[in-house]
């Protein structure tokens, strides 16, 4: 009976479609803002823990606003929340303007963090609203259908991203740029910094269009009284101390920021008797708390390992940035690929348990990243391919079925009154994402970490334009098997959950 209930009813066929295209569209900003790390590191000559706070922006955002987000659907509607979501994206997007007329790191720096602001309101908002587009038996599989084309999506970011950022930067380096004549360098990152806000403007126009089709849809859900005014009190929490923070104490280490940032929104759900109740309810499932942590380890390796995976192949292949990220795009190929396989056997076998079947083969794919040689066995095209730098693309096969897997084994059955702020925590968790990053640029830059002691045959002979050495990138990839390792123990242990 199960393998015949429709995924999506034919009524909801439009707002699905839509939807999905919010999926795409946000998985497409996050792998452009991946190759943003390069890119500012190259611009800005900056080491790899200063660029590394494009993620500490991005997904730090996630963070902080997914409990506003959760309150904007649940006192508003889903439909409210996918509007405001796409309006404070735009907003962010158009920061990008004066940020490359400033060649202000600092400004990038908070229009990243708005831009992602929207996206956090529209995934806190759009993973509850597939779930609850049809019957709850198919609800796992509704929302890996629709996480389908976030990866879609992420692959059309990639390719933006080396055409329009990667290709148009200077090969010139770190010392041939200081050397430069302060008019021809100003002239290089003129261009570099035009090509960086183009596409972040440009998809504005995709973002209006989805804006006005939910503009006229109508709301299944009406507000209560005094709905705006707990929105907009929520809105206070969430964004006062973020502001007070940056302005006062502008050397704040950014990651305590975030996480000072987040005592807010909590906050308001401690204060109000609703949100409390929810909270509790939440707190006391098992199934519910360990998938948040799950997921913080999860997104913390998908967005670290990406980030990483294309100063991997620079180093260890000796090929340019652009090039780099070819080996991006087949990864993402490769996940799209397996996570539409995994989400047809979904029909047949337990969700849980090949998540944890997945999680196993990603902990060896990444102990071959660290470990197999750089030994070239065979080229496509110009491109060369080791042992180590299959595994390295294999592990993006292995993580494709995780995010919406736990976010479905998480949130099912539970309390219908809890999965709004329950969809919030598990959006929170991404904040692995701004934690887990920085984490593997400080063993990427210290030669005398434990973890680089782990790969002794490895090289450590330094890079001056990369800024790391064999041995610590490397070794930096001990951090993606530890998450790896927590996301299998949280399949093991509920293997049993079936939605």
């Amino acid at each position: 009976m199960k393998n015949k209930i429709a995924v999506v009813d034919k009524k909801f066929l439009g707002i699905f479609s839509m939807l999905v295209a919010c999926f795409a569209l946000w998985g497409l900003l996050n792998n452009m803002t991946d190759n943003l790390v390069p890119a500012f590191q190259r611009i800005f000559t900056m080491d790899q823990s200063k660029a590394g706070l494009v993620q500490v922006a991005f997904y730090g955002a996630y963070a902080v606003l997914a409990i506003f987000a959760s309150v904007l659907a649940q006192e508003l509607s889903y439909r409210k929340g996918v509007l405001i979501g796409l309006a404070i994206y735009i907003l962010g997007a158009l920061l990008y303007i004066p940020a490359c007329v400033a060649k202000s790191f600092d400004i990038y720096f908070v229009a990243i963090f708005i831009v992602a602001a929207g996206c956090s309101l529209l995934e806190t908002t759009c993973n509850p609203y597939i779930l609850s587009l049809g019957d709850s038996q198919t609800a796992v599989r509704r929302l890996n259908f629709a996480q389908m084309f976030n990866p879609v999506g992420s692959m059309l970011g990639i390719v933006l991203a080396q055409q329009l950022i990667l290709s148009n930067l200077n090969p010139a380096t770190a010392e041939e740029r200081a050397q430069m004549p302060k008019a021809q360098l100003d002239a290089i990152i003129n261009h570099e910094l035009f090509w960086v806000c183009a596409p972040y403007v440009g998809l504005c126009v995709i973002a209006a269009l989805i804006w006005f089709f939910f503009l006229r849809s109508r709301d299944e859900q009406s507000s209560s009284s005094g709905a705006m005014t707990r929105v907009l009190i929520a809105a206070l929490f969430s964004t006062i101390p973020l502001v007070v923070l940056y302005f006062l104490f502008p050397q704040m280490n950014k990651i305590a920021w975030i996480l000072v940032g987040c005592l807010g929104p909590v906050a308001y759900v401690l204060i109000t008797p609703t949100y409390r109740g929810m909270l509790k309810t939440l707190l006391s499932t098992p199934r519910y708390w360990c998938g948040v942590i799950a997921q913080f380890f999860y997104v913390g390796v998908q967005i670290a390992a990406w980030t990483w995976l294309n100063v991997y192949c620079q180093r260890e292949l000796g090929v340019t940035p652009a090039d780099a990220a070819i080996y991006y795009t087949i990864a993402i190929v490769l996940f799209i690929v397996c996570r539409w396989v995994a989400t047809f056997l979904m029909k047949y076998f337990n969700p849980a348990k090949m998540m944890a079947l997945f999680a196993v083969a990603a902990v060896i794919s990444t102990l071959g990243v660290v470990y197999l040689p750089t030994q070239v066995i065979f080229t496509v095209g110009k491109f060369p391919f080791s042992w180590n730098i299959i595994c390295l693309v294999a592990m993006s096969g292995f993580m494709s079925l995780m995010f919406p897997t736990i976010y479905g084994i998480a949130l099912g059955n539970l309390d219908q009154k809890a999965v709004k702020l329950g969809a919030a925590g598990l959006i929170m968790a991404i904040l692995g994402g701004a934690i887990i990053t920085p984490w593997m640029a400080n063993i990427i830059g210290d030669a005398s970490s434990i973890f680089t002691s782990l790969v002794p045959n490895a090289s450590t002979e330094w890079s001056p334009d990369l800024k790391l050495s064999q041995a610590t990138l490397r070794a930096s990839f001990f951090v993606p098997a530890i998450c790896f390792a927590v996301v299998g123990l949280y399949a093991f242990i509920f293997r049993g959950s079936k939605r």
